[in-house]
């Protein structure tokens, strides 16, 4: 008899550990698709969220880059990349610019702050900012409210003047801030105004550079209305007020026209001799050129 209970016993433990091991299957079976409908849910809002934050970025702190395409790649339940393609438009001809590549996962996103700050050169008292995958130059704008640069403010007005069957784009830095009547006035009609400079930190440039964002956008279509849109991306990009340099723009220009606004400087790009008109211009605090190319006989600039 006690044999017989044994063998029960025995029987009974099997039974249990089928069960268990049935009810595990069967919770795991369940568990799997859950997890990964919950990990893509969670995956895809973090990179639509990175889509749209690159986005608002290039509208309102990259002059003169334009978003060529924009896609995911490496996806996964976990997250992902998304890489944004870029060039410049120079006067008709498109510059090749650095590529991103942001990543993104379930608790959150991270732009690739890395290429969208540029190198920086320096050989004695010289310097300048470049693009660091495709090693071009970057035209810098200068505060008209610094006082001190750690290099010169450049003019390169004359430089880009005297090139020969090239196209160019120039970062020009205002004495002082203009209305756009103002800037229309003294920029000749040649020239391709397609980017307004309207704000960036008030800092301490004296010991180099510190690689601060710009702020502004591009008129080209309508200004009025390219501005109020700037107005509204503005208000997204600093919807926590941690951004004291575009929460003091925003404030300063809340209750002004369009025409009543100042503007501390404009990307130009055009045909290298029509630099020429704007060589010893008063208005003119700074030049930096940024990125250009030769003319082909097969593309015809815009200007």
């Amino acid at each position: 008899m006690e044999s017989s209970l044994k063998q029960a016993l025995k029987k009974a433990k099997r039974k249990q550990a089928l069960k268990i091991i049935m009810i595990s299957i069967i919770v795991v079976l369940i568990a799997l698709p859950t997890l990964y409908r919950v990990g893509n849910y969670f995956a895809a809002k973090s990179s639509t969220k990175l889509h749209d934050a690159l986005f608002l970025h290039n509208e309102i702190a990259e002059p003169n880059i334009q978003i060529d395409s924009q896609v995911t790649s490496n996806s996964s339940m976990f997250g992902g990349n998304i890489v944004t393609n870029r060039s410049k438009n120079v006067d008709g001809y498109l510059v090749q610019w650095s590529t991103l590549t942001s990543s993104y996962d379930w608790i959150g996103s991270r732009i690739d702050t890395n290429e969208l700050v540029p190198g920086f050169y320096f050989h004695g008292k010289e310097s300048y900012e470049y693009d660091k995958q495709t090693k071009k130059k970057v035209a810098t704008f200068y505060h008209p409210s610094i006082k001190k640069y750690s290099n010169d403010v450049p003019n390169d007005v004359r430089a880009i003047s005297q090139m020969e069957n090239y196209v160019a784009e120039a970062a020009i830095s205002f004495d002082k801030p203009y209305t756009l009547k103002e800037i229309q006035e003294k920029i000749p009609d040649n020239l391709n105004i397609v980017w307004l400079y309207m704000a960036s930190s008030i800092t301490d440039e004296s010991k180099g550079p510190t690689g601060m964002p710009v702020y502004g956008f591009d008129p080209s279509n309508s200004p009025k209305e390219a501005y109020n849109d700037f107005i509204k991306n503005l208000t997204k990009y600093n919807a926590d007020a941690q951004d004291e340099t575009v929460q003091e723009f925003l404030t300063t220009n809340k209750n002004k026209s369009f025409n009543e606004v100042k503007i501390l400087g404009v990307m130009l790009t055009g045909q290298t001799q029509n630099f020429k008109a704007l060589e010893n211009k008063d208005f003119i605090r700074g030049a930096s050129v940024g990125a250009i190319t030769q003319i082909v006989p097969y593309i015809k600039p815009e200007k």
